[in-house]
């Protein structure tokens, strides 16, 4: 009994550690799309800025 709690306990530990571990992953492959939409974003606002200057 006490057996199958401390396996099962471990599964836990290594499931939650495998689904950090793939959005971790997956959140540093979108990295480079993710800092240009930031960018993109950016310099949007500051042309419309530039804009209202005028």
């Amino acid at each position: 009994m006490l057996n199958t709690f401390y396996n099962r306990r471990a599964q836990n530990f290594l499931e939650y550690t495998m689904l950090i571990m793939v959005i971790v992953t997956a959140l540093l492959a979108m990295r480079q799309y993710i800092q240009r939409s930031i960018n993109a974003r950016l310099k949007q606002i500051q042309v419309e800025l530039n804009e209202s200057k005028r």
